[in-house]
């Protein structure tokens, strides 16, 4: 069976296509995997609805991923539509503009749903113990997923609404951004990851494992890469202060800097310092709660977008 998922975030439109696996336990096998920055949430903290010229962005993108799909021929196709969807006065039109394109109706998930997924697609790689506790973060621009689970399942999450894109329109209007910016962006992360508290219980946390741009671009600083290489990002396990060291400097360049970097999408440069500084507080917060246990990250390049496929796969029809 072949899948196609299309995950549509905040900041980014997001296509996997798929093989499921000949035999069960085996991973999907990649046919195609591509992402667009078409930034829908452009604005919408603000309004409540969707810019005109952010539908018109992700229409064209729609378009494009329609001409990928027909050739491929998926079996099954599932968009996927999270935290700016939600938000949306006008989501209608987009609803509308997207079965007119790709002849599937977007499917807006609740943040349970959307943390299910991040996880099962974020653990999709990682051989973990059926007792160790691992905190799933997915930063995307809109929202934060933190979902604690281990190899049985999930066992508890909250989606909150921080994000890059959303911390950028809130907190972070100079280039770059001031010392009193930063630090309500930090205040702010620490008020929402108190909401986190009440449901996910982070001092019991073993293993932090990272996903979505902006957690896989600061690794790829610390890594210093030439480029960006997916195959050494993807698995990678840094100690807390090198995570921290690597957003720190992210947060303090301006964006002309940050864009020369030679792993940095063109779409990420000014929303990259406030998705830096969520990523480096909520560190620093698990860190202090489990007491000094987690010592480390890992960052995986298999995030929510796994997690619909792969479920995809498996679903009965």
């Amino acid at each position: 069976m072949r899948v196609a998922a299309i995950d549509c975030g905040t900041n980014s439109l997001r296509v996997l296509v798929a093989d499921a696996p000949a035999e069960p336990g085996q991973g999907l096998v990649t046919v195609h995997r591509s992402m667009r920055v078409v930034r829908l949430g452009q604005g919408i903290d603000a309004t409540g609805e969707f810019a005109q010229e952010a539908l018109a962005r992700t229409f064209a993108a729609c378009e494009e991923i329609a001409a990928i799909l027909e050739p491929l021929h998926p079996d099954r196709v599932r968009f996927v539509a999270t935290s700016a969807t939600r938000d949306a006065g006008n989501r209608e039109e987009f609803f509308e503009g997207v079965l007119s394109r790709l002849g599937v109706t977007p499917e807006v998930v609740s943040g349970d749903e959307e943390a299910r997924l991040s996880f099962l697609g974020a653990t999709s790689g990682v051989d973990a113990g059926d007792r160790e506790r691992l905190l799933v973060v997915d930063l995307g621009g809109g929202s934060t997923e933190c979902v604690l689970g281990d190899g049985s399942g999930v066992i508890a999450a909250r989606s909150v609404d921080m994000g890059a894109v959303r911390f950028t329109e809130r907190f972070l209007h100079s280039d770059p951004p001031t010392a009193a910016e930063i630090a309500a962006a930090e205040e702010a992360t620490l008020e929402l990851l108190g909401r986190v508290e009440e449901a996910v219980d982070l001092a019991s946390v073993e293993r932090v494992i990272g996903v979505a741009g902006t957690i896989t671009t600061v690794t790829a600083h610390a890594l210093d890469l030439p480029r960006y290489e997916s195959e050494r990002i993807d698995g990678a396990l840094l100690p807390l202060p090198i995570v921290e060291a690597a957003a720190s400097e992210i947060v303090a360049l301006p964006h002309e800097r940050i864009a020369q970097l030679p792993y940095v999408h063109p779409g990420r440069v000014d929303v990259l310092a406030a998705g830096a500084v969520i990523w480096r507080t909520l560190l620093r917060r698990v860190e202090e709660l489990s007491g000094g246990a987690v010592r480390s990250a890992v960052t995986s390049e298999r995030d929510i977008l796994d997690g619909i496929a792969l479920d995809l796969a498996v679903r009965k029809m």
